[in-house]
């Protein structure tokens, strides 16, 4: 069904309240296009179709709503019916919806709940946001090593309807700690009186549930895999983060990225989002930023403002100020964009080996940019104004040293912030930019002054 005809059904069904075409709908279609043509209709609207659908059904469907529009569900949504609604709900998105409801919502909440949701609520939700712990699903399929496979395939299909994901079965010792996996192909093909710990596949990829999150997508990317296991401080495994989460973390991940080079997360703050942050917040992140570059921006004018003397003089110095300075910065942001993302894929590490790759591979590139960068401003400034030869080679030093330099800092920044611990996208593009035009007019009258500076004391 194309997106013209669901919105038009879902519409007719918000006026027809028609329970078992609803139903019908459900399951031709994907979730995620069905919260999208839902998204068309008002809170209560969306709300008297989801009390339609059985509790599972509304939960599979709940999930595909953005955060935003979740909460605003949540508020709409009878009592009764968002415990059944987290009750029905995969863990580690329950865990999420939970850690976003409000300290009263969370105290009549709880009560309500069956004692296996409420404890398994309770302990993801006190992981930190943005740690492994806090996308982790409980939902998950567990044998003992000793089990036959007989008794292990028995066991998982008493527990596999719970479970996230069936194709990698995870082998706990008596004390739920993980010592292997073990394949489900493995186990349909092994012989029924086997043991597990013959089978089982021991020293298995882990992540730890205080590790940021992004270790966690890292580690299924790398090793190809569709569940990672998540184990505790006391090595207890508590779950399992799925590939799909993985890909919703590395989802996050590079817009928070982007934000921040773009200049618009606060450090150590949350992203803004356009949509829904408040003014208050939209104001203060932005501003931070803003008032560091205007300090930036004070020094460079105070400096350009001090060589008052050399500009009466070669009044045309002052119509290449911009176009030089501007030329570092872009450099400079091109650079550390490439060397982020070499970072973010695992290509690049801190350490002096890569640093010195990044020198060898940046210098000859930096220097071919600014000698043809510096060739064409010349023939152009020839051309436009007609300037002499003195001022033709402090424009076209000017533009090397600077559009050199630029590409070299800004590829080098990332590790400088690697290294003193915070994330190189942190160095937003305003601020490199910012950065090399104060630089570049030390450079500039620094030129000038070299070749220009016997007109002074005439």
């Amino acid at each position: 069904m194309n997106r013209e005809n669901l919105l038009f059904a879902v519409r007719h069904l918000a006026l027809s309240q028609d329970a078992e075409a609803l139903k019908l709908l459900f399951r031709q279609t994907q979730p995620a296009d069905l919260a999208e043509a839902l998204d068309a209709l008002t809170a209560a609207e969306v709300v008297s179709l989801l009390m339609l659908l059985d509790p599972q059904a509304r939960a599979d469907l709940f999930a595909y709503f953005s955060p935003t529009r979740q909460d605003i569900l949540l508020r709409a949504l009878p009592r009764e019916a968002v415990v059944r609604l987290f009750e029905a709900m995969p863990s580690d998105d329950r865990a999420d919806v939970f850690n976003r409801l409000g300290e009263e919502v969370k105290r009549s909440l709880l009560p309500a709940m069956a004692k296996v949701e409420r404890e398994d609520i309770l302990k993801l939700a006190a992981y930190p946001e943005g740690s492994v712990g806090s996308v982790t699903s409980s939902d998950y399929v567990y044998v003992g090593p000793e089990m036959t496979v007989a008794e292990a395939l028995t066991h998982i299909r008493t527990t596999a309807p719970d479970g996230e994901s069936v194709y990698v079965i995870y082998v706990l010792d008596g004390n739920a700690r993980l010592v292997g996996t073990v394949s489900l192909r493995d186990l349909v093909v092994a012989q029924e009186g086997t043991r597990i710990r013959e089978i089982m596949q021991g020293d298995p990829v882990f992540a730890r549930a205080q590790w940021p999150r992004a270790q966690a997508a890292e580690l299924i990317r790398r090793y190809d895999l569709l569940a990672l296991p998540v184990v505790n401080g006391g090595e207890r495994m508590i779950g399992i983060v799925t590939v799909d989460d993985a890909m919703d973390i590395e989802k996050q991940e590079d817009a928070t990225q982007l934000a921040r080079f773009g200049g618009t997360s606060a450090l150590g703050g949350p992203d803004l989002d356009v949509i829904s942050s408040p003014f208050r917040k939209m104001f203060g992140v932005r501003v931070f930023w803003l008032a560091i570059l205007t300090f930036f921006g004070v020094l460079t004018s105070t400096f350009v403002a001090s060589q008052e003397e050399i500009l009466s003089e070669v009044i045309v110095l002052a119509a290449f100020i911009a176009p030089i300075v501007d030329m570092g910065g872009n450099t400079g942001s091109q650079s550390a964009t490439l060397v982020i993302r070499a970072m973010a894929l695992g290509e690049l590490r801190l350490r002096w080996s890569d640093v010195w790759f990044i020198i060898k591979r940046e210098l000859p590139v930096a220097g071919a940019l600014g000698l043809s960068i510096a060739v064409l401003e010349m023939v152009l400034a020839w051309f436009s104004k007609g300037i002499g030869w003195d001022v033709l080679m402090v424009v076209g030093l000017s533009m090397l040293a600077c559009t050199a330099l630029g590409g070299v800092i800004g590829a080098l920044l990332p590790f400088a912030a690697r290294r003193i611990g915070t994330d190189p996208a942190t160095l937003s593009s305003p601020l490199i930019t910012s950065i090399m035009d104060l630089l570049g007019v030390f450079i500039y009258f620094g030129f000038a002054y070299l070749f220009l500076g016997d007109l002074l004391t005439n």
